[in-house]
């Protein structure tokens, strides 16, 4: 096996497990432990891994890292699912809510484009999109200027200034990640500016984060978590991090993702 098709097995083997001991790698890969120990040194060196003693880990995200949209839209589709039907029975008819850009507030979008006399405030053309694909004569959407970002965000002075003198009923909130000691965060500073500009136009604040958004930090936070009214989140989420999250927030919601065999149960 060369060096590069090893390495892109031990690759493979860490995202799916984790992690990899080298003992391991020794045993399933038929060579030496100083070669392993160089293909992980190779690994870390482009931030694929992370190094351990004993082995390797995932290497964690970086507090500027930035998916693209259709990258995030791919993660936990069954939870963010479930996470939008529950959040969108807080949606009543004739109210103004502002939804910010992300996949979670974009599949929230699907289940409220029925709700009457709604009037919609985002900074997503692709929440935006989804209901023009959906037209009514009594809704009203209104999307913000701004610069596009890499999740597909309209941010910046422009639309900073459409959301200040705008007062919604509930903001429907989708973050990057949540922890007690950093709150609420994204890994871009001026989408952060964008959203505390939403924050503070909103009467009601609804967080909207699946399990895995627990201890990742971007590099600038958007509120802290007592400032969040209502968070919606899913059943992964640990039991320490249920009572963390309890204890900070108005209400925490926590959902039961449908699985695939039981959908198809039906």
């Amino acid at each position: 096996m060369l060096a590069q098709q090893r390495q892109q097995a031990i690759l493979e083997r860490v995202r799916s497990s984790g992690g990899v001991r080298v003992a391991d790698l020794v045993r399933e890969l038929g060579v030496s432990d100083m070669t392993i120990r160089r293909d992980l040194e190779v690994l870390s060196e482009r931030g694929l891994v992370e190094k351990v003693h004993g082995g390797a880990t995932a290497a964690g995200p970086g507090s500027t890292e930035e998916p693209g949209f259709a990258a995030k839209s791919a993660r936990q589709q069954t939870e963010k699912e479930t996470i939008a039907q529950h959040a969108a029975r807080l949606v009543r008819p004739a109210t103004a809510i502002a939804l910010s850009a992300g996949t979670t507030t974009w599949t929230l979008a699907h289940h409220v484009t029925d709700v009457p006399e709604l009037t919609v405030i985002t900074n997503s053309v692709r929440i935006a999109d989804v209901f023009h694909r959906s037209p009514r004569a009594d809704r009203t959407v209104v999307l913000t200027g701004g610069v596009r970002t890499p999740s597909d965000a309209l941010v910046g002075p422009v639309a900073v200034s459409a959301i200040r003198g705008l007062h919604v009923d509930t903001l429907f909130l989708g973050v990057h990640g949540m922890s007690t000691r950093a709150g609420f965060t994204t890994p871009n500073l001026i989408e952060a500016e964008t959203n505390r500009a939403l924050v503070a136009s909103a009467h009601r604040l609804v967080v909207l984060a699946d399990h895995t958004k627990w201890g990742t930090v971007g590099i600038s936070t958007i509120a802290r978590l007592a400032e969040a009214h209502i968070v919606v989140t899913d059943s992964g989420l640990t039991e320490e991090a249920r009572e963390e999250l309890a204890a900070s927030v108005g209400e925490l919601i926590i959902t039961e993702p449908q699985r695939e065999s039981e959908i198809a149960g039906r």
